[in-house]
């Protein structure tokens, strides 16, 4: 038999319930007592400023998947991957178990007028009137006894009490808004000048004034707090007095009421058992939310008009009972209601979201995720969890700290909530085609109400945002180190990225270029040698570092086909590793080609990847075996045909030796590619391997033009154009019988990579030969620049 499926009405009554909850009854008054009408309408405005936005986005998400076990924090980690997602879910726990103690604390409120009868009426020994008098002697038993419960009853005891929870509720409302108090029957001024009036006796603002005695006092947790205040009492003459300012910050209030406007999402986790979780989640959880702010405002309203100040900031009286039509029975009833549902459904999802953590095996120790995830019955009641989450209550129950509770709960609620909607902004932003919801926010709401979640916990109390944040950042350092085997970037900062890639190419490809100033490379490197020959990638890597970009192929040779394309995606993904290895900044990928020539061709047409395109082509071969170099010849022509930039990298056994010294050497007949030659030498230096080597210059001249020459090279070093320096050029005096590469071997034979120019006509004319009688040095960067390259 198919399980019964609900309508819009569960998630509506599930989200109202939470939302009109512990809170209201309790600390709703003191908001109003504290910062007046004005400020508490201030107050309710920016919480649904936080909580609109979050619930537009979980609606959103909700009905673009069905959540799965752990709600929010499914979504969560699901969006972020899985160290950033369990780190967040952590905090979302927290908020969640927290919770569980706020509303048994709250729960224990409901008893108060019955306790304080029976102190009053029967006389008991002094340790009997202090047991009965704590909070935590009806506290405890009550979250046992609701643990039990659920328990042994299950989730199904959620779904049972949630139409006689919200039926109390409303009575409750009901009896509140037709009493009346002496108060409001004496008060003859109107609602208007009563907190628009005069200066002197009633100015309610967002800074927390409020009306009150120079004398009074008011009960805040647990504490008498007094009242800062002028003179209460002055000439005629005299100026009228600055009115009334309490102790507590404005957002210190807003942080003690945040947690009645939360509770919007309660209703997500029955996404499994609606009709149309598309149509009903959306509709239910906004309308939750919604109708839950028009209640707050006209509650905002009763209670200004319906007692005094200093009767709403004391948080020692149920000032509702007071107000309300029998309220004596009626508001505890309701305020018991309202508590244990609330406690009843952060018990419920507490264990579920640390069960679906430890499944996601995110905790260091195996056989600990194993315990905190396993379950008991057909439905997989998380037992173990709900033991832990029992005990993190308890602990705070015994606190009996109602108000910081609340403020604790507030931090963690706002990294969740900002979460959430962050998670709205980056998929409307990633345009990923799987991302389909029924229901649509606007980005910029998303963004305003991540924005705002992120903000307000600094406002609200900078002490616990900061610890917050030092908590959550020691968390995801641990759960990142605990678990390498889940870094992988999560789906949708893929998304993000590409699109942000995707759109500064297409700006950068629009956009009107300026006259080229500076060269920087953007080198593609060729070699179907990757694993035997390294040299092309190091130097491509070293170039790539810091002021360039660099695209890595390898060719692969043969036909294309299903079995050849297989060997290219393996082998792709053995340099991506390579170049996680080296910490590599460079784009690698293979291409599949029945020719050298044929991968010549595919290379000089491959597209630049940082918005500019490819200025260098890097090819290597071997000089032991020339392996490879009549390859680069034959297909020299075609490689010019495109005006690149050449570099050809002879390897030698010594490789790039100690990674100490860079020789350029510079002639007359290779003079367009000078400058080039130098600033590739100067950008591999940029490197951490190459982090203190030597540049030096070898500069061969007709001897009657050294003169002239070196100091031409002087005076570019004193501009600051050559980075080179004067102690490391040598200017030579060319002779016509002497052999250039006997010089050459005898200055740079010891150095770590030489650097020379090449004609392409000579080239043409020599073949292998202009290559050849460089055997007694390590490895040579043969250069032939398309144009002359300024240096600047």
């Amino acid at each position: 038999m198919s399980k019964q499926k609900f309508g819009t009405a569960p998630v509506f009554f599930t989200a109202i319930s939470t939302i009109l909850g512990a809170i209201m009854f309790l600390r709703f008054g003191f908001a109003v007592g504290m910062v007046g009408l004005a400020g508490t309408m201030v107050l309710i405005l920016i919480g649904h400023a936080v909580t609109i936005p979050t619930a537009m986005a979980i609606a959103e998400i909700a009905t673009n998947q069905k959540v799965e076990g752990g709600g929010e924090y499914y979504i969560i980690s699901r969006s972020f991957g899985l160290v950033i997602g369990s780190t967040i879910g952590m905090a979302l726990y927290m908020s969640q178990a927290i919770s569980v103690a706020f509303y048994i604390m709250a729960f224990t409120e409901a008893f108060r007028p019955l306790v304080d009868w029976v102190l009053a009426t029967y006389s008991l020994l002094p340790w009997a009137d202090w047991l009965l008098s704590q909070p935590q002697t009806i506290g405890i038993p009550a979250l046992l006894l609701l643990t039990g419960l659920i328990l042994s009853k299950g989730a199904d005891l959620g779904v049972k009490v949630l139409y006689s929870v919200v039926f109390t509720l409303g009575i409750a409302l009901a009896a509140f808004f037709l009493g009346s108090t002496e108060y409001a029957e004496n008060n003859d001024i109107n609602f208007f000048n009563r907190y628009t009036g005069t200066v002197a006796e009633s100015q309610a603002t967002i800074d927390g004034i409020t009306q009150a005695d120079p004398s009074d006092t008011v009960s805040f947790g647990g504490e008498e707090v007094g009242l800062r205040e002028a003179p209460s009492a002055a000439p005629a003459s005299a100026p009228a007095p600055k009115p009334v300012v309490p102790n507590i910050s404005f957002f210190t209030v807003f942080a003690i009421i945040f947690p009645a406007f939360t509770g919007m999402t309660a209703g997500v986790g029955l996404s499994g058992d609606l009709k149309d979780p598309g149509r009903s989640i959306p509709l239910g959880t906004l309308a939750a939310t919604i109708g839950g702010m028009v209640i707050y405002f006209f509650m905002a309203w009763k209670l200004s008009v319906s007692a005094s100040p200093e009767m709403l900031a004391d948080t020692n009286r149920l000032v509702m009972a007071d107000i309300a039509w029998q309220g004596w029975w009626i508001i505890p009833l309701g305020l018991a209601a309202a508590t244990i549902s609330s406690a009843l459904g952060s018990i419920l999802v507490a264990p579920r979201t640390l069960q679906a953590i430890a499944a996601d095996e995110i905790f260091p120790a195996p056989a600990l995720n194993n315990w905190i995830s396993k379950g008991k019955g057909e439905n997989n009641e998380p037992y173990n969890a709900s033991l832990i989450t029992v005990l993190l209550a308890a602990f705070f129950i015994m606190l009996g700290a109602l108000d910081s509770v609340a403020e604790i709960i507030s931090m963690f609620f706002m990294v969740t909530y900002g979460s959430l909607c962050l998670i709205s902004f980056l998929n409307h932003f990633a345009a990923d085609p799987s991302y389909r919801p029924t229901f649509r926010s606007k980005w910029y709401v998303s963004l305003f109400g991540a924005l705002a979640c992120f903000g307000l916990m600094f406002f609200m109390n900078s002490t616990y945002a900061a610890l917050a944040v030092v908590l959550i950042g020691i968390l995801y350092v641990y759960i990142a180190y605990a678990n390498p085997d889940k870094r992988s970037m999560a789906l949708i900062f893929q998304g993000v990225i590409f699109q942000f890639s995707r759109r500064l190419q297409i700006f950068l490809q629009k956009a009107d270029k300026e006259e080229k100033k500076s060269w920087r490379p953007s080198v593609i490197a060729a070699s179907d040698a990757t694993f035997t020959r390294l040299g092309a990638f190091d130097l491509l890597r070293w170039l790539s570092q810091k002021y360039g970009f660099g695209t890595y192929l390898h060719y692969v040779n043969g036909y294309l086909s299903h079995e050849k394309s297989e060997e290219a995606a393996q082998i792709k993904k053995r340099i991506i590793r390579m170049a996680e290895a080296t910490d590599s900044r460079i784009y690698v990928d293979t291409i599949v080609s029945p020719s050298y020539t044929s991968a010549i061709a595919q290379t000089v047409q491959f597209p630049g990847i940082a918005g500019t395109e490819n200025n260098l082509l890097l090819l290597e071969y071997s000089k032991n075996n020339k392996e490879g170099l009549s390859d680069i010849i034959d297909n020299f022509k075609l490689i010019k045909s495109v005006d690149f930039n050449v570099g050809i990298l002879g390897l030698s056994e010594r490789g790039f030796g100690l990674k100490k010294t860079i020789h350029v050497w510079i002639t007359r007949a290779h003079y367009e590619s000078a400058n080039l030659m130098i600033l590739l030498a100067y950008v591999m230096t940029g490197h951490p391997d190459w982090q203190g080597a030597q540049i030096k210059l070898f500069a061969v001249f007709e001897e009657s033009k050294m003169a002239a020459e070196e100091q031409a090279l002087y005076d570019l070093i004193e501009t600051g154009q050559l980075p080179i320096s004067r102690n490391n050029i040598d200017v030579l005096c060319r002779m016509d019988d002497t052999d250039s590469k006997a010089v050459i071997a005898r200055k740079s034979g010891e150095a770590d990579l030489v650097i020379l120019g090449f004609r392409d006509k000579a080239l043409k004319r020599i073949g292998e030969d202009y290559f050849a009688g460089y055997d007694e040095i390590g490895n040579v960067l043969f250069v032939n620049a398309s144009e002359e390259v300024e240096i600047r």
